[in-house]
This record gives structure tokens, C-alpha cells and sequence, in this order.
């Protein structure tokens, strides 16, 4: 059975909320332990508790942001299969919208850094292929939905 992993790719807009949409920036952590990756907040599953629910509380641990901070989008999910240390895994990851683009970022001690960063640099920082796909794909969605009438 695959490990299996939620979390939310997190963004802010800074600037004019009305068109154009100002500067979308998305939130990545830097792990505290092995290669010091940057990653969207994200955990594991816990017994008993849903996909939504750990992706919730995952960022509320990793990042000190909650439900009241957060505007989860609806329309994106994305599934990410690969393998660590041998074993398979999967992460699901939702995108949702930091409220107020001021609002401070907490790290709990398994990250040593944070980073706001627009989506070539988010992708930069995030070295794996998969996770650079689903950044540009929430940011494909970003502009899809503010291209709506």
C-alpha cells in the first residue's frame, strides 16, 4: 500500500484584486532534514481522518496557517505518484488562497525556511518534475477562473 500525503498549494496575490490580478505568489517550505527540498506544506494521513481534513491540518502545523486564513478553490486537485526510498507514494494536493496576503507564516520545526515565490521561481525552487507540473497548473487554473466572466 502507498504512503499517502495532502496539502495545499498556497498562494497570495499582491497588488489589485480586480483585473489585472496583480502578482500570484505561491508559499514553499524548506524541509529541515535530508537534501533541504522546498516543498508545499504537506503530510501524512492520519488513521481515520480524511484527504481534506489532513491537508488542513498539515498546513496549519507546517506553516501556522488554518481555515480561517485559507479559501480553499474548488475545481483543483492534483494526484502525484512517486516513489521514496523504494516505496510508493501518493500526494494530493488542493490550492487555496491565503486571505490576506500579510498574514504571517509560522514554520513548526520540520522546515528551517520559507519562500514566497511567483511561478518560475516556484518552479526553480521545487526541483521535481511533478511538482513543477502541478504549479503551473495551478496557475493555469488561477487564470482560467479570472478570465470568467
Amino acid at each position: 500500500m502507498a504512503l499517502r500525503a495532502c496539502g495545499f498549494i498556497v498562494f497570495r496575490r499582491l497588488g489589485s484584486a480586480t483585473p489585472p490580478p496583480g502578482i500570484i505568489e505561491y508559499l514553499l517550505l524548506q524541509t529541515s532534514h535530508g537534501e533541504h527540498h522546498w516543498t508545499p506544506p504537506k503530510g501524512h494521513v492520519d488513521p481515520g481522518e480524511d484527504d481534506l481534513t489532513t491537508a488542513l491540518r498539515e498546513t496549519k502545523e507546517e506553516a501556522g496557517l488554518g481555515t480561517e486564513h485559507l479559501r480553499v478553490m474548488d475545481g483543483f486537485v492534483q494526484e502525484l505518484r512517486y516513489e521514496v526510498r523504494g516505496k510508493p507514494k501518493e500526494v494530493l494536493y488542493w490550492l487555496a488562497e491565503l486571505k490576506d496576503p500579510r498574514t504571517a507564516v509560522t514554520l513548526s520545526d520540520e522546515h528551517q525556511d520559507y519562500r514566497w515565490a511567483r511561478l518560475e521561481e516556484a518552479c526553480s525552487l521545487a526541483r521535481y518534475k511533478d511538482l513543477q507540473d502541478t504549479l503551473r497548473a495551478a496557475q493555469r487554473h488561477l487564470e482560467a477562473q479570472q478570465n470568467k466572466p
